[in-house]
């Protein structure tokens, strides 16, 4: 794991003990850190290790704390901890800050921050695999699932490739990325933002935190993205490219970076590795044997010449819409936790449905949404829909889970949804 002397006889809350939780008590210890510890779950407090000590921070006093570590998934915008620690004068922050922190203990390195709203797991997971295919030693982290503070540190010259939320960023402060990465801003969390407008704005914290002489990537193809461009232009000793999909080639001659918005995600990791120095024909090598993410546009099975698809990761609609592009003749099982009240972004290939199956908690909301367009069926649950959507397929359709939608309602992550359909497919 990642440790610090840094973090030696410091005083740290840390609240949340899933993934990224337990991984941050377990660094910080190591480290010779005092670590005080919450979770809401009984399971999750069990599973911290015996030098820890539990306490619920709702009666704890803050002060008494160097700083709260909290989980990514914690709404700071309404959890009392936010305005409790200011009082305090205690600082929250998350495992990402605690890495950024470490750095300069880490033998030499670089690091690559990737976030947009879209296809940032696949870009972060395309430039591992480029990098790895080079020989340049590399690890990804972050918002792809993986904590960085749970990995061994990288040898001299190697590059840490991380995935960075809206959310992880709200929680750095000094995250000096050699390499930035902005793919694409849609609306998205805006339970957590009080606009778009502030939505925005922490992604672009990626590039404030920049030092200069740093390089900054992203794209300038919608009039949100042009305007950060254009502020960033302003900024002194900084190398900034614009993303630009068009001078890609078809990412259909790449198996697992089919349909036109992988184009973006290629075009990025491309212009990352390249400037990182990896050569062409490197680069090559890695795009065209690179094996795609688990839960995105994954192929779970054909059976009976129909083809069953999980897309669990498309959590809203803008991330949804390129997998219905991707296929034909569909059966489309979609809902969970709405992030929206609209399904506009899908409607340009809502011809490619033979049928929709609504679930969750977003599910009637959906098919009055979707009932004018096509044939709609409300089937609350995902094993309903699944066995659904498998008895009515006919040879040549697809079944897609592409849910739009977050999990929270019925599971814990989209992972977990995507391996419950993975199940339910496997024992059709």
């Amino acid at each position: 794991m990642i440790t610090a002397r840094a973090f030696a006889g410091k005083h740290y809350a840390v609240l949340g003990l899933a993934r990224s939780g337990q991984a941050t008590v377990g660094a910080l210890l190591a480290s010779g850190a005092r670590v005080t510890a919450w979770d809401a779950r009984e399971d999750a407090r069990k599973a911290t290790p015996g030098a820890v000590e539990l306490e619920d921070f709702d009666k704890s006093d803050l002060a008494q704390f160097d700083s709260i570590v909290v989980t990514p998934g914690l709404p700071l915008n309404r959890h009392p901890i936010t305005q409790r620690a200011g009082e305090a004068g205690v600082e929250i922050i998350g495992d990402i800050e605690l890495f950024a922190r470490a750095r300069a203990e880490l033998p030499p390195h670089k690091v690559v921050g990737i976030t947009g709203t879209n296809g940032k797991s696949t870009t972060t997971a395309l430039v591992h695999h480029i990098l790895k295919t080079a020989g340049v030693p590399s690890l990804m982290g972050g918002n792809i699932g993986l904590p960085i503070l749970a990995q061994d540190p990288l040898p001299e010259g190697g590059v840490y490739v991380l995935e960075l939320s809206s959310y992880q960023l709200d929680l750095t402060r000094s995250l000096d990325c050699d390499v930035a990465v902005l793919l694409n801003i849609t609306p998205d969390h805006l339970d957590r933002y009080d606009s778009f407008e502030a939505y925005a704005e922490s992604k672009v914290r990626l590039f404030e935190m920049q030092s200069g002489g740093r390089a900054s990537w992203m794209s300038a193809d919608t009039a949100k993205t042009k305007q950060i461009f254009n502020r960033l232009l302003e900024t002194p000793d900084r190398l900034l490219g614009a993303i630009d999909p068009l001078t890609v080639i078809d990412p259909n001659y790449w198996p697992a970076l089919r349909g036109p918005h992988n184009a973006q995600n290629a075009a990025s990791a491309i212009a990352v590795c390249s400037y990182l120095g990896v050569d062409e024909d490197l680069i090559e090598e890695g795009l065209s044997t690179f094996p795609g993410l688990a839960h995105r546009m994954e192929r779970i099975r054909e059976k009976d010449g129909v083809l069953f698809v999980n897309d669990s990761k498309a959590t809203n609609p803008t991330a949804t819409a390129p997998a219905l592009a991707a296929f034909h003749k569909i059966r489309w099982i979609l809902g969970g936790q709405a992030k929206t009240d609209s399904l506009d972004e899908c409607a340009p290939h809502f011809g490619q449905v033979c049928k929709a199956y609504t679930i969750g908690e977003a599910g009637e909301m959906f098919a009055s949404l979707l009932s004018p367009h096509m044939d709609v069926a409300e089937c609350v649950t995902l094993d309903e829909a699944v066995r659904a959507a498998a008895s009515e397929a006919r040879a040549g359709e697809t079944v897609l889970l592409s849910p739009a939608c977050a999990s929270f309602d019925q599971f814990r992550d989209f992972e977990a949804r995507g391996d419950a359909f993975r199940s339910l497919v496997g024992e059709l």
